[in-house]
């Protein structure tokens, strides 16, 4: 499988373990880029987003594989500019900036842990 983003998660805050645990869904930044968001988000290492992330595509996170079902219209973007996007797990959603995907189980999450899209 070809990676179309693959990057670590260096920090995750202690509000973004409650998003995932409650709301289903996480906010991933790249580290470092707002320090004030820290607390919510979960950053992760810069990369490059190699080709836009499509319906059907997959998401390796936590030890669980996902299908991506829908994206927003705003989340390859934000990626490329940020590493910006909200993930929402097995759920509903409608933001131009969230990624909706399905799979067995929520995340479990690590620093250390990559976080990787890949094509379908």
């Amino acid at each position: 499988m070809e990676a179309k983003y693959d990057v670590a998660i260096t920090n995750i805050g202690n509000l973004a373990k409650n998003f995932l645990e409650n709301n289903n869904s996480v906010i991933l930044l790249d580290e470092g880029v707002r320090p004030n968001l820290a607390e919510m988000v979960i950053e992760h290492t810069p990369d490059e987003l190699k080709e836009d992330i499509k319906k059907g595509d997959k998401l390796l996170m936590g030890g669980v594989k996902y299908t991506v079902e829908w994206i927003g219209d705003d989340a390859n973007h934000n990626i490329r500019e940020e590493g910006h996007c909200t993930i929402v797990f097995n759920a509903e959603g409608s933001m131009p900036g969230q990624i909706i995907v399905k799979g067995k189980a929520l995340p479990v999450l690590s620093e250390g842990a990559h976080i990787t899209f890949v094509k379908k």
